[in-house]
């Protein structure tokens, strides 16, 4: 067997250890006699597999009990619409646009009501964070809004903003359990777990309970109701069962790990060996200011279209797969998650180096 070295931004890599146990485990789940993927989610095997992913997900993250954990299913693109569907009650909602997932995020929510965008970075193609400390909130508006790590262009929000007692609510897909966070400074944090912590087709939500009430906007389908997933342990209608399961894994792998300190710790040194290396380099540069930079997906280019695609193409028959940065963007982007070893990341940056000398 011979594994590439995966820096795709989603779907994304998975711990081994984690890729063995569900290999392991896949024609029998302990003494079930099936595999998960054969279960009734209404089985008692499952349930423990949904009750104990989420009890270690609340352990990882210091989750407070007047928060719920829901597992649901639509990627972000759906929260995108069930957000202000179940939060924007007087028709009016903060957005502040980073990137292009919460530049979608906002065009959607205008279709439920107004949306002021009360700081941008789009004057320079989201390369950089606006200045939180100076973001003014709009006193009627029902939320603010942030996709706290931008995948598409590599930047993470530091510093939250002032909320002025209104909910925060943050899309952290794409650094979603790589770092510690204060839960409790958000109304709604939420992550599609294909970036950084299972297999596509699973979005967790974690949700305060005063923002869990049947006071929605009036058309809002039951489907797409908080309460209705949270009034039944995220087991109204049938969950992706198998997907949950390997979060699981992940969680308990974490766990292992020693959590999410642990694990930022070796986050922040994986970065840090890919961004010395940008920053000392004569061909490949970064995109992003220093200060707003992610430890998560790591923009660069060489500044010729040309170079970055024979880039690229020798990236991947050298088995680092997955390079190529997004089209609004251009260039190359690494994304680091949580599973990608170490090794990974020196091997890609060996790469960089033979290729710098080459040209």
């Amino acid at each position: 067997m011979s594994r590439v070295f995966n820096f795709s931004a989603g779907p994304a890599v998975l711990p081994e250890e984690v890729l063995r146990t569900a290999q392991a485990e896949m024609l029998e789940y302990g003494k079930s006699g099936m595999s998960v993927m054969e279960m009734s989610h209404r089985s008692k095997d499952f349930e423990e597999i949904l009750f104990t992913a989420e009890k270690n997900l609340r352990t990882l993250m210091n989750i407070p009990e007047n928060y719920k954990v829901l597992f649901l299913q639509g990627g972000g693109c759906t929260q995108f619409a069930m957000i202000p569907m179940n939060l924007m009650r007087h028709k009016s909602a903060d957005y502040i646009v980073t990137g292009q997932w919460s530049k979608k995020a906002a065009q959607e929510a205008k279709i439920f009501g107004q949306v002021n965008i009360i700081a941008s970075s789009e004057d320079r193609n989201y390369s950089y964070v606006p200045d939180m400390e100076s973001v003014k909130v709009t006193p009627e508006s029902d939320y603010v809004y942030i996709c706290q790590n931008e995948t598409v262009h590599g930047t993470t929000i530091r510093t939250l903003p002032d909320t002025n007692g209104k909910p925060l609510v943050a899309d952290v897909s794409s650094m979603f359990l790589s770092e510690p966070v204060d839960v409790k400074n958000y109304g709604v944090i939420w992550g599609g777990v294909q970036k950084n912590v299972g297999p596509a087709g699973v979005t967790i939500v974690i949700i305060r309970d005063d923002l869990i009430t049947d006071d929605v906007l009036p058309f809002t389908p039951t489907m797409m109701k908080y309460k209705t997933h949270a009034d039944n342990n995220s087991l109204y209608n049938t969950p992706p069962c198998y997907n949950i399961y390997v979060c699981g894994l992940v969680f308990k792998w974490l766990l292992k790990l020693g959590g999410t300190e642990a694990i930022h710790k070796l986050n922040k040194e994986k970065a840090s060996l890919l961004y010395d290396y940008l920053d000392g380099s004569r061909i490949f540069h970064g995109t992003v200011d220093k200060k707003d930079r992610s430890l998560m997906n790591v923009p660069f280019v060489t500044g010729s279209k040309e170079l970055d695609a024979e880039f690229v193409a020798e990236a991947e028959k050298a088995g680092l797969r997955n390079i190529k940065g997004h089209r609004s963007v251009g260039g190359m982007r690494a994304s680091l998650y949580n599973a990608m070893p170490i090794e990974g990341v020196k091997a890609l940056v060996d790469f960089m180096a033979d290729f710098e000398r080459r040209h």
